[in-house]
């Protein structure tokens, strides 16, 4: 560990970095809109595919440019990707120039894997959306947009694609521009800027074309290299606490990533939710210590009074503290097949803090095709919609258009640890409220979604027609854990208790998973591909918790 002898000047880590900032940036859109191919040709263009990157794309059999080089294939890795011509996941390709760094996210267009753009697109710092100059804009054109600027990207770059297509045509240009341009009031506020390009060809991509002369803005490469990013160094300080390090008596820190802001020896901070108030003594780093530190340094602090901080516990300057809430409003997008169920029990992931939570409420789901609010009870995948969340325990946070780190979340499945929704903070709702929460969420009766949460499993009727094979099979459920019973008549209030039911008994007409027992084994799979029970790695390894 560092001793704090002689810090070190912050241009120790920074020099160079004003000289080529890094800027991070999404392609969207939708299916067959050219994403990969012109990922693929800027990567090319500056340099940032290696030579034998490019020889393994042109000695492959998969070629569907018609072209000596398929560009699409230095992103589109998957075997899938490249049989079937599309992006399922998201790549992310490295390049610079001599004025910027870049990380791009290659996001796929099709409906299905909106989660995927979402991922993609939730840190980057400006989206470029395709769109086929031949088709217009399209439902898939909407949505990425859509949430491109609810993910709070500030700048969206319209590649108006394949205009080799249509002739280069300007009025075809100036349609799709207009059309676009009309959904600008519910993009909040993102700018617009347009480009008229062929990915395939290179026009306007990083040379400008001679055969758009009634074109006068930047190529796409000009626009990126150009456009201004408001740092996140001169936000307010947000220092969530990932890891406390004490390797010795003598020696207490705080470990993590800054989010947002700049802090300085000295600097009076806030520890939430507790409030308690103290001082920066230290700032450790590997290299030495530090006068200051400034977004996104991965920094230790030491605080100058013993005060109690754990993971999860946010820094922030005194008098510039985000909100402790149990109760707020968000815009989620709903990434999971299964649907949304009000008042179920999940777990809400926010930095690395976790709690349980439950949506109360959906204010309004967004039609994608015009925007419209439509009244929703519930969420299917890809939806997109306002919701209202209760907490177990307080959330310290900011809204989502002040700060994009503090202001977002995900919700999490209790059983499996998968992501269900990814969500942006849009109104507190209730401050402040930290005394009696946990019993406030829990009050009234025990709901199945609790039960579910408790046990780690979900109901289930499984029907035996062999008395040896349930109790195989009882035994087995048992051992791991699993809340189950074996009876030979219906009695379905126990599936609302929240057990796992084997019986000889059919049960017809209910809402929750019947599996017929023939093999134990078979059984056991069908549990967890449905659902039901956690894999048996999950439960031995904890994986996720």
């Amino acid at each position: 560990m560092a001793t704090a002898t002689q810090p070190l000047p912050l241009t120790h880590f920074t020099q160079g970095a004003s000289e080529r900032t890094l800027l991070r940036f999404s392609t969207a859109g939708s299916v067959d809109d050219g994403k990969s191919t012109l990922i693929g040709r800027l990567l090319v263009e500056t340099k940032g595919a290696f030579d034998d990157q490019i020889e393994a794309v042109r000695a492959s059999k998969v070629n569907r440019s018609g072209r000596e080089l398929d560009f699409s294939l230095l992103t589109d890795g998957l075997t899938a990707e490249r049989e079937q011509g599309i992006t399922i996941d998201v790549a992310y390709r490295y390049f610079s120039t001599p004025r910027r760094k870049f990380i791009v996210a290659d996001t796929p267009g099709h409906e299905q894997y909106t989660r995927n753009m979402a991922t993609g697109a939730s840190t980057a710092d400006v989206a470029v959306i395709l769109i086929d100059a031949r088709k217009g804009v399209l439902e898939q054109s909407r949505r990425h947009a859509f949430i491109s600027a609810l993910l709070g990207i500030r700048h969206l770059a319209i590649a108006i694609n394949k205009m080799d297509l249509v002739d280069f045509s300007q009025s075809v240009y100036e349609t799709i521009e207009r059309e676009f341009r009309s959904l600008s009031p519910h993009l909040r506020g993102a700018a617009l800027n347009f480009i008229p390009l062929s990915a395939l060809d290179g026009d306007n991509v990083v040379a400008r074309s001679e055969r758009t002369p009634w074109y006068s803005g930047p190529t796409l490469l000009e626009f990126l290299e150009n456009v201004e990013i408001a740092p996140a160094a001169g936000e307010a300080f947000r220092f969530p606490v990932q890891l406390v390090i004490r390797p010795h008596l003598d020696f207490r820190g705080f470990a993590g990533q800054i989010a947002t802001g700049r802090v300085r020896v000295g600097d009076q901070v806030t520890i939430l939710p507790s409030a308690r108030t103290t001082k920066i003594e230290r700032i450790v780093t590997f290299d030495g210590d530090l006068e200051e530190a400034i977004a996104p340094m991965s920094v230790t602090l030491v605080l100058a009074d013993e005060v109690d901080v754990s993971r999860g516990n946010l820094i922030v300057h005194t008098g510039d503290e985000s909100s402790v809430t149990r109760e707020f409003a968000a815009m989620t997008v709903w990434m999971a097949a299964e649907p949304l169920e009000l008042g179920h029990t999940y777990l809400l992931r926010h930095g690395p803090h976790q709690v349980q939570a439950r949506v109360v409420g959906v204010d309004h789901r967004v039609d994608v095709a015009n925007y419209a609010s439509l009244p929703a009870e519930t969420l299917n995948i890809n939806d997109i919609a306002r919701v209202r969340i209760e907490t177990a325990q307080p959330l310290h946070g900011d809204l989502y258009q002040s700060n994009r780190h503090t202001g977002a979340f995900i919700l999490l499945d209790p059983l499996t640890n998968l992501t269900l929704a990814a969500g942006m903070i849009e109104e507190i709702t209730s401050a402040r409220r930290t005394g009696g929460a946990r019993e406030q969420f829990r009050s009234g009766p025990v709901t199945l979604a609790e039960r579910i949460t408790a046990h780690g499993h979900r109901p289930a009727w499984i029907h035996h027609d062999n008395h040896a094979a349930a109790v195989q099979l009882e035994r087995r459920l048992f051992e791991r854990g699993v809340h189950v019973l074996r009876l030979d008549r219906e009695v379905p209030e126990l599936l609302e208790a929240g057990y796992i039911v084997i019986s000889s008994a059919k049960l017809e007409g209910h809402v929750h998973a019947t599996v017929a027992l023939h093999d134990v084994d078979q059984a056991l799979h069908e549990l967890e591909t449905r659902g039901v029970i956690a894999p048996q790695d999950v439960q031995d390894q904890g994986e996720g918790i």
